[in-house]
């Protein structure tokens, strides 16, 4: 009778099953995993980080002051039909009832000592700026001398602020300055209230001034029927209603007059910071009430120039509401990038937040981000987004963003300024918004919902369009690299990003590029660790592009180098400190994540192969092995180890493991002794796959090292259990060691293992019944064989070999475990339960015949 094969070899010319692949994948090739380089926050809130590679004359301030002057009056004011030359014709002034016909000249203020008010600090200052002309634009013209034109402060606003007569007179020429050149003063007897007629009283008398047709002075000089007919040249002038046109309904005069008016009188004469949040808190609820905000209601202009004066008093909460309002205002301009840089001024503030949370100023920013133009207004877009850049920092802010849309919002943003070429002009400025865009996508990655709307919507495309495009900005990248190294964690925008297949090209370039730079470097490696893990036609792409695998050698050489010379500097330290770091220092860590895009490559069947043969990649790893210990950084080395166990795996020609096999045994040696539980089970690893060599065998008897693997056994834990039995299978090969699992009481550790886990691991349980079949090939009798385990034995194998009883163990496993029942298990138990029956005595056969 022919003696059969032993069950370990398998024909070569037999095709592989699932099961085999499955069986394989456990014991030798493995991915690995690790975790994600860390970002430590920012400690303070700037508009580019403290790592940021613009040089400071470079880039945006983030630190700025803020003034009236910073914003545009000319621009406020509603835009109007027509646009009219000056009237060629003297304003008649009009005293009141007494004397309708005769001229005055211009009132003078009361400069009675009592009568004149005393006001803070920062309202003085502001007055002053005012008096000054600073808060208004520089390049406003002067009146023309020859032009005779008649302009004071309403009486309203006289009785308010109680000015002196030259600051009265200096504010009125630049409230002239600033007034549109088709505006001319008209009388309008009701627009001043009865209670404000004494204050001028005694002085000239109140002013009437009026601009249509209708008066009979300028019916007299015949001059009605040349004015225009358009509605836009209708406008009064009567304290806070410089804007008003024709065209107003009633409606609007009145709930001006009586809801709105009251409101700005008391921010005019108020000093109090609280009772101007106050104010500002009422002025909002009225204007929303009114439908006044926006761009259409038609005396926004004094509206706006009374919330400007208010931007210089140094009031946080003053200047979230102030913010608020002139947003909503639908300011453009300079105007737009004033109110962006007070929100961006307040946000950056971390202690604002609450503020910023309750007076919802995030809706206003994210309506600028979702409506204004990119290249015209992109600087107030830039602080805009740096406003809400430092909201997505707390947490707080997030799911609030995400249910408002911020994420679509910003990936339509980001497609308009990859649109950009690099030859506008536009294109460098639009990298300062692209960092804060990146920036804030980054933090928002962190909601589940945020991610999936990412991956719908296709970021992982045009994230790598702007990386393409912005190769040289290193900020740019390092933020959308973050990007990366947050989502392809997660398996749906990992695969997304796979489908991109110039990721590669890009993610190769920048390593090029940027190799000294540890914190890019280590994210793209983690990135396309990520990417190699689970998806075998990523590992194929990637191995195929040129110079891959070099550029990932020139890393490793770079970073090995490094790593080297920190250990130097920390043995030249005070030797007292013996202290191992808590965590791997940035070289280590480096190579770390390069070491496991290896290990994940080399899963694939060809890509392995190729590595196995790479002499540089495999010298590399076994460098690392010799030079680092496990108790001074534990995943580097067992990254290592594992790298080169799955390399061990492929047998082909000129293999460099092989070639290298008893000085990496040696280094396994010193792994196997070390303290860590995890080194030791990868040691038997790759001694599992290196013990198919006779040479390797050797070492391991002459090293004793079958006795540790054989204690491994009691370690109750499948994994360790697995590997070492890979390792006693192979030595069993040859006759002259099958004693040795004897004489250590091998036999009834493997029989325990088959006990305690094989009903619910038939990958374990098939391995042991194939190290038990080698074992007993000179078989004479069982119970010489294998001693008092000899009917556990039996009972075991016909309980296994119980189909129904067998998979019942694990119904949840699918067909696959079936079919490893069936093509594996099944035939090597059958035989081992034959033989073990075919030598056994007599009294054996009853006690099986009873159970």
């Amino acid at each position: 009778m022919e003696k059969p094969e032993p069950s370990y070899r398998l024909p070569v010319s037999k095709q592989k099953t699932n099961s085999e692949v499955i069986n394989e994948a456990r014991s030798v090739l493995r991915t690995l995993r690790t975790q994600r380089p860390s970002t430590p926050a920012e400690v303070q809130r700037k508009l580019f980080g403290s790592e940021s590679s613009r040089a400071p004359q470079n880039r945006p301030p983030s630190v700025f002051s803020l003034h009236a002057s910073s914003f545009d009056l000319a621009e406020s004011r509603p835009a109007s039909g027509v646009r009219l030359s000056p009237l060629d014709y003297k304003p008649i002034l009009v005293i009141s009832s007494e004397d309708e016909d005769s001229s005055v000249s211009l009132p003078k203020p009361a400069v009675d000592a009592a009568e004149i008010r005393k006001v803070s600090n920062a309202r003085a200052q502001l007055f002053r700026r005012t008096s000054q002309g600073d808060a208004f634009p520089a390049s406003m013209a002067p009146l023309d001398h020859h032009e005779e034109k008649v302009d004071c402060e309403a009486p309203a606003m006289m009785s308010s602020f109680h000015r002196t007569n030259d600051n009265c007179l200096t504010e009125q020429r630049a409230y002239t300055a600033f007034n549109d050149k088709s505006e001319q003063l008209i009388c309008n007897e009701h627009s001043a209230k009865p209670e404000r007629e004494d204050v001028l009283k005694g002085t000239a008398g109140r002013l009437l001034f009026q601009l249509t047709g209708e008066s009979n002075q300028m019916k007299k000089h015949g001059i009605v029927e040349s004015l225009p007919r358009s509605i836009g040249w209708k406008r009064r002038l009567t304290g806070l209603e410089d804007d008003t046109r024709a065209d107003e309904s009633e409606e609007e005069k009145s709930f001006w007059h009586v809801k709105v008016l009251p409101i700005l009188h008391e921010l005019e004469s108020e000093d109090n910071v609280e009772s101007l949040c106050l104010a500002c808190t009422k002025l909002y609820q009225v204007l929303n009430e009114g439908n006044m905000l926006g761009r259409r209601f038609k005396r926004r202009r004094m509206l706006l120039r009374t919330l400007y004066k208010l931007v210089e008093i140094d009031s946080d909460p003053l200047c979230v509401k102030l913010a608020k309002i002139i947003l909503s205002m639908k300011v453009d301009g300079k105007s737009l990038l004033g109110a962006c840089r007070l929100a961006f001024k307040v946000c950056r503030n971390g202690m604002n937040d609450y503020l910023v949370q309750n007076d919802t100023l995030l809706d206003c920013l994210l309506e600028v981000l979702r409506t204004e133009d990119l290249q015209k207004n992109n600087e107030a877009l830039l602080y805009c987004l740096g406003a809400i850049k430092f909201m997505s920092g707390n947490a707080v802010f997030l799911n609030e963003m995400v249910n408002k849309g911020a994420v679509e919002m910003l990936l339509q943003l980001l497609k308009q300024i990859n649109n950009i070429k690099e030859n506008d002009s536009h294109f460098s400025s639009l990298g300062h918004l692209l960092v804060q865009l990146t920036a804030t996508l980054r933090n928002l990655a962190d909601l589940p919902q945020a991610r999936c709307q990412l991956v719908c919507s296709g970021a992982a495309s045009e994230l790598c369009v702007a990386l393409e495009q912005r190769m040289n900005d290193k900020d740019v990248c390092t933020y959308i690299v973050r990007i990366f190294s947050k989502l392809s964690s997660y398996d749906d925008f990992c695969a997304a990003l796979a489908d991109c297949s110039r990721c590669y090209i890009l993610f190769l370039a920048l390593l090029n590029k940027h190799q000294q730079q540890q914190d890019l470097v280590i994210r793209i490696i983690f990135v396309l660790g990520n990417l190699t893990a689970k998806n075998n036609q990523a590992r194929e792409q990637f191995f195929k592009e040129e110079g891959s695998v070099n550029t990932l050698m020139s890393l490793f050489q770079t970073y090995h180098e490094l790593d080297l010379n920190e250990e130097k500097w920390q043995h030249e330290r005070e030797r007292e400190e013996k202290k191992n770091p808590k965590h791997p220092s940035k070289a280590e860590d480096v190579l770390i994540k390069l070491i496991r895009v290896l290990a994940n490559l080399s899963v694939h069947p060809s890509v392995g192969a190729a590595l196995a043969a790479a002499h540089h990649v495999v010298e590399l790893l076994v460098t690392v092995l010799e030079y680092k210990s496990v108790d001074v950084c534990e995943e580097l080395v067992i990254n290592t180890a594992t790298t080169i166990n799955n390399l061990a795996f492929y047998k082909v020609k000129s293999s460099a493991v092989q070639d290298k096999k008893l000085r990496i045994a040696e280094m396994l040696l010193k792994l196997l002794m070390s303290n860590s539980m995890d080194g030791v089970v990868e040691a038997v690893r790759v001694f599992g796959n290196l013990s198919q060599d006779h040479e390797i065998c050797e070492f391991i008897v002459q090293k004793k090292i079958h006795k540790f693997v054989i204690a491994l056994l009691d370690a109750k834990n499948q994994d360790v259990c697995f590997s070492a039995c890979g390792v006693l299978l192979n030595l069993t090969v040859n006759k002259d060691r099958r004693a040795l699992l004897m004489e250590e009481g091998g036999i009834g550790k493997l029989v325990d293992c088959l006990r305690d886990f094989g009903p619910a691991d038939l990958q374990l349980a098939c391995l042991i019944c194939k190290t038990l079949w080698n074992y007993s090939e000179n078989i004479t009798s069982a119970a010489s064989c294998f001693g008092e385990d000899t009917d556990t034995l039996l009972m075991l194998l016909t309980s296994l070999l119980d189909e129904e009883l067998a998979l019942g163990y694990s119904l949840d496993r699918g067909d696959h475990h079936k079919l490893y029942w069936e093509t594996e298990f099944k035939p090597v138990a059958e035989k081992l339960l034959d033989r073990i029956q075919t030598h056994r005595s007599s009294v054996s056969t009853a006690i099986i015949a009873a159970f």
